[in-house]
């Protein structure tokens, strides 16, 4: 939730988030029930996707973990936010890996760097993560080259591990990028690969496993071979990628939500989707439950840069805001989950703890 608002929409805005946290005390006693879910681990606090990331989010209380999925050039299911991986590795770094950037044409888009899917597993492994964002958290940076990048395989078993020691259940939201892309241009078939990884870690569809991903037809294929719940990720703008003539902005409508109702279980909605820009919710929620689904909220982040100006606090983009408001109007949206950047500040706003509203002149 970037950009600028004018005075009259602050006032607004504040309008609405004041009137909302009137009520707030009824949602807290006891939580208010809302899923957190660690976007690519705790990953405002360890670099992104990385078994540290992970677990530092269960420990911090989340009730799953969202691994982000491509698939290395011999077929291994690995962590990374993009198949472009240069922002978030170390491979610039690695001289025998340089004859290997090149610029790829991925879903309409022009990238340019080193791609997962050109390397092989044990390639993979000789290179370290780094801070995707470290502008904005250089904390995170201190990390830089201490973790390889994890299979699904690890995660899978860390999150075995985390339950035995913790005695509570753990939930996995794999999230399957460009799953077209790589199936047509690098031959590798990732929703096989997911089952293949699932049944291979012994997760059975009434385990708590979402699968997730911005296209249709690989949800729709897996609807079909499994029964795993299944989440249809929308945006504010374009559509996905693998059909070229649906927008987002039609899957959301009344008449959308039923449609995704036909294979999926779950609508993932940009937080812009779910709530006006002064605050109050939008009918996005209203049309999924209409259609039987549920609704998750992305992405709820501490940093000024991702706060409307209300809920900031201090000049730089960098400094911690108050993201526990968004937080409290997106459960009396309705919604089913949140993710955040920062299991641990979740954790707290769904139990009730939120920043003192600023004072409108």
């Amino acid at each position: 939730m970037t950009g600028s608002l004018s005075h009259t929409m602050v006032k607004i805005w504040l309008t609405a988030l004041l009137a909302c946290l009137a009520a707030a005390p009824a949602l807290a006693q006891g939580g208010d029930g809302v899923l957190v879910i660690a976007h690519r681990g705790a990953s405002g606090e360890r670099p992104e996707h990385t078994l540290a990331a992970y677990e530092r989010a269960i420990d911090q209380g989340a009730d799953y973990i969202e691994p982000d999925l491509v698939a290395t050039k011999d077929g291994v299911l690995v962590a990374r936010h993009e198949n472009e991986i240069s922002g978030t590795t170390d491979v610039a770094d690695h001289a025998e890996f340089a004859d290997r950037r090149q610029t790829k044409d991925i879903d309409g888009q022009s990238v340019t760097g080193w791609f997962v899917e050109d390397f092989t597993l044990a390639e993979l492994r000789t290179l370290r993560a780094k801070e995707r964002l470290p502008a904005l958290r250089p904390a995170n940076a201190r990390f830089d080259g201490l973790y390889p990048v994890p299979t699904f395989a690890e995660i899978a078993a860390l999150v075995k591990a985390k339950e035995a020691e913790t005695g509570r259940r753990i939930g996995l939201v794999p999230e399957l990028k460009h799953p077209t892309f790589l199936r047509e241009q690098a031959g590798l078939d990732t929703v096989a690969l997911m089952l293949r990884a699932l049944a291979d870690a012994g997760l059975e569809p009434d385990d708590p496993v979402l699968i997730q991903s911005f296209e249709v037809a690989p949800l729709k294929r897996l609807a079909r071979e499994s029964d795993y719940r299944l989440v249809q990720l929308v945006t504010v703008e374009g559509g996905p990628a693998e059909a070229p003539d649906m927008r987002y902005a039609d899957m959301v409508t009344m008449a959308g939500m039923e449609r995704i109702a036909e294979y999926a279980d779950v609508v993932g909605a940009d937080i812009r989707l779910v709530l006006e820009g002064d605050g109050t919710p939008s009918g996005l929620v209203t049309a999924a439950h209409a259609a039987g689904l549920d609704v998750h909220a992305w992405t709820l982040r501490k940093e000024n840069a991702f706060l409307p100006p209300p809920l900031r606090r201090g000049e730089s983009d960098a400094a911690r805001g108050c993201p526990e408001q968004i937080w409290t109007l997106l459960a009396r949206a309705g919604v089913k989950g949140i993710f955040t950047d920062d299991p641990a500040i979740g954790v707290a706003a769904r139990d009730g703890a939120r920043c003192a509203a600023p004072v409108s002149d």
